[in-house]
């Protein structure tokens, strides 16, 4: 039996503690009933280590290297090949190592998740380390310093660095590796823009620049310019919360309106990624997710005429004359609501099709737009009272396709819901290792392509995470550990050389869970 505390607040807290317990107890009963799920927890393993011996842990890091080495062979060769085509415009008789080498260096750099230049040299070079590097990657015959990798990439066309990246998904697209994930056949595509970095300082004329308020010591206020780098990105967003890096567009001041004195906007950024995304994928079935931001007519168009389908977010303040003619239409429309639950969610989805939108000059051009609006309610603990609360949240798209009973779930649920997880990539690359924020070189060109090797890095840690045997692990020690891991067994002398050298010397596909 447990020991009352002698101080009273700490009674309190002991019985509310116990009091939410029973009703956390008491409300998956009620879900239970009612048919509804508790949703899983994602939290890691509370445990000691399973691994008991020194040579049940010496296997394990060996199977989860081998694991990794069998995912990034498989993508290598396509890779590298690619990179191979990178003109050099360096002087063949006065460098040591090839731009491949140094491009596949800088990509573990984020493999591995290390911190900045200055870690990779420090880490990486290690003896135990590089031996353990050459073993799993025999392209590498020694490491070259961080600078010199800075200055290739200050010299070279690093637009063709995320080439290499597209080449690499089109040829898992040709593969059918994710043809389990598609969205009524369609692959589901998540645009959406990030600040990446910001000075006081203005570093270079593509910065984009604002106007800041800050107090001066007298305590009255004033502005001051801040210079900062944005990039919109696209990443496929799929329903199993895997996200892909795809393409990324870096928002400049010179591509702005310069005569109007208008800086680049994520409008602008937006065309301009998904023409080279129609470049490179010209006849992929694509369903583009976007936020509130690209409900607007020419976004529309757009999508249209590269015959992308859509799920736009539509917000309460949004085409005004559109949430008329639906406030109108669905009092008359009495078969256009669907009722259903999903996980520990009861929803409500009612519809509303064929609405005419106007815009542009006078208004002279015309959609016809497809709403759908989900209203859910589902119960949770109060962690002050240690009731059972009822919430409400209300979500609300534009459709590229007519909406009915068959249809909105996968679009609204499978579909739209999930943009957020391009908004869960921005976390992991800013926040979970990959240094998203970290300005890895002040010279324009050399920091768009330390980003377009992040993006790889990711990339191949996505793959491998979601491959059937470390999705286990990565489900025990978290993603972050799973990289930890690996990182601290080429940290030491764990590996067996002969059983590296035989996933090298066979051929392996990459299989996803």
């Amino acid at each position: 039996m447990r020991k009352l505390s002698a101080r009273p607040r700490r009674r309190e807290l002991n019985e509310l503690k116990q009091a939410r317990r029973e009703a956390a107890k008491r409300l998956r009963q009620r879900r239970a009933a009612q048919g509804l799920k508790t949703p899983p927890t994602a939290t890691i393993s509370n445990g000691k280590s399973e691994l008991n011996t020194v040579d049940k842990e010496r296997q394990a890091r060996q199977e989860t290297v081998e694991e990794h080495v069998k995912v990034y062979r498989s993508l290598l060769p396509t890779l590298l090949n690619r990179l191979e085509k990178i003109p050099d415009p360096r002087n063949p008789k006065k460098f040591k190592h090839k731009a491949t080498v140094l491009m596949l260096y800088g990509i573990l750099m984020f493999v591995f998740q290390m911190a900045s230049r200055r870690e990779a040299n420090r880490r990486m070079t290690m003896p135990m380390f590089l031996e353990n590097l050459r073993l799993m990657f025999p392209e590498l015959e020694s490491l070259p310093h961080q600078d010199t990798l800075n200055r290739l990439l200050s010299e070279i066309d690093v637009d063709q660095i995320e080439e290499s990246l597209m080449q690499l998904i089109q040829q898992l697209i040709r593969g059918k590796k994710f043809v389990r994930y598609l969205i009524s056949n369609r692959y589901p595509i998540a645009f959406d823009g990030s600040q990446k970095l910001v000075r006081d300082i203005l570093w270079g004329e593509q910065w984009l620049e604002r106007q800041v308020q800050y107090k001066e010591e007298d305590g009255t206020t004033g502005t001051r310019p801040q210079y900062y780098v944005y990039v919109l990105e696209a990443s496929l967003a799929f329903a199993n919360g895997m996200t892909v890096p795809l393409l990324s567009e870096f928002l400049s001041y010179t591509q702005g309106d310069q005569q109007n004195s208008k800086q680049d906007c994520e409008q602008r950024a937006f065309k301009r990624l998904a023409e080279r995304l129609k470049g490179y994928f010209p006849r992929l079935p694509i369903l583009a997710l976007l936020d509130g931001l690209y409900a607007n007519g020419p976004v529309i168009e757009l999508c249209r005429q590269y015959h992308w389908q859509h799920m736009i977010v539509l917000q309460d303040d949004s085409l005004p004359t559109v949430w008329e003619e639906v406030h109108g239409l669905i009092k008359i429309l009495r078969g256009n609501h669907l009722y259903r639950n999903w996980g520990n969610r009861k929803q409500h989805f009612w519809w509303v099709n064929d609405i005419e939108y106007r815009y542009g000059d006078n208004a002279r051009k015309r959609h016809r737009l497809h709403v759908v609006v989900c209203e859910e309610t589902w119960e949770e603990v109060d962690p002050d009272s240690a009731g059972i609360v009822e919430k409400h949240s209300r979500h609300a798209w534009i459709s590229s396709e007519l909406l009915n009973r068959d249809n909105v779930h996968e679009r609204c649920n499978l579909g739209a819901r999930h943009r957020w997880g391009i908004e869960s990539g921005f976390l992991v690359e800013k926040h979970h290792g990959y240094q998203y924020e970290h300005c890895f070189s002040y010279n324009w060109n050399a920091m768009r392509g330390y980003h377009f090797l992040m993006r790889l890095g990711h990339l191949m840690n996505v793959l491998a995470q979601n491959t059937a045997r470390l999705a286990k692990i990565a489900r025990r020690r978290g993603l972050r550990g799973l990289i930890q891991f690996l990182r601290e067994t080429c940290s030491g002398p764990w590996l067996n050389a002969e059983g590296i050298r035989l996933v090298l010397d066979t051929p392996w596909q990459l299989r996803l869970e």
